[in-house]
């Protein structure tokens, strides 16, 4: 269980907050308009009302005591900013802020955050690719060269194991899980049969997956 100090409880905190409680972390949120932390308090574990741009403010709740704070003010970058800032100056150990533009991702980068999220940017990328193919379900970026997909099997593969189709060898990718009425299955092997009712995870390099998968 890890503890987390989420700052400002608007659209994108309050679903980080809850969804954090789902996973039975510990969860403090933190924001100045009244209403939104009666909202929350019942699904975390505590909440406050106070202006997070006051480092006396935050210093009282004990950020270096937190695993991750989280700044999620994404409507007012000055404050995000301050709020950042203030943050690392008092210790915070890892400091996630939200951005809404590019200059607000350098400049919370340059100020203290530990790792910028932009979600606005982040679904549309998203979009992007999932839509534009008919063949991608999910995906996950990892870095800027590779990617997991949640792809189909290949009409061509139907029928045959995973060791027959030797994909690693012909394109350096891995299928790392097969999934079968929505239920994840890790546990694979060379002698995996591969049928049409399943779909593949599948791991690699954008370019590799985008020529084995026709995409």
């Amino acid at each position: 269980m890890k503890s987390f100090l989420v700052i400002g409880a608007g659209r994108y905190g309050k679903q980080i907050a809850l969804q954090l409680n789902q996973q039975n972390q510990e969860v403090m949120v933190v924001d100045l308009v009244e209403d939104r932390i009666s909202e929350i308090l019942p699904y975390v574990t505590s909440a406050q009302i106070g202006d997070s741009t006051n480092i006396e403010f935050l210093r009282s709740l004990g950020v270096r005591n937190f695993d991750v704070c989280i700044v999620t003010i994404g409507t007012n970058f000055e404050s995000s900013l301050e709020t950042t800032s203030n943050l690392k100056e008092l210790g915070a150990a890892y400091v996630v802020a939200i951005a809404e533009r590019d200059v607000s991702e350098k400049f919370l980068l340059r100020n203290g955050a530990d790792e910028v999220l932009y979600p606005q940017k982040q679904i549309a990328k998203w979009a992007a690719i999932r839509y534009a193919s008919n063949h991608i379900l999910d995906f996950i970026k990892v870095d800027d060269q590779n990617a997991i997909f949640e792809v189909p099997v290949p009409k061509d593969w139907l029928g045959r194991t995973i060791g027959q189709i030797d994909i690693r060898k012909k394109y350096n990718i891995n299928i790392m899980a097969i999934k079968k009425d929505g239920k994840l299955k890790m546990s694979i092997s060379s002698d995996t049969v591969l049928t049409e009712d399943l779909t593949m995870l599948v791991f690699g390099e954008y370019k590799a997956l985008q020529k084995c998968f026709h995409l």
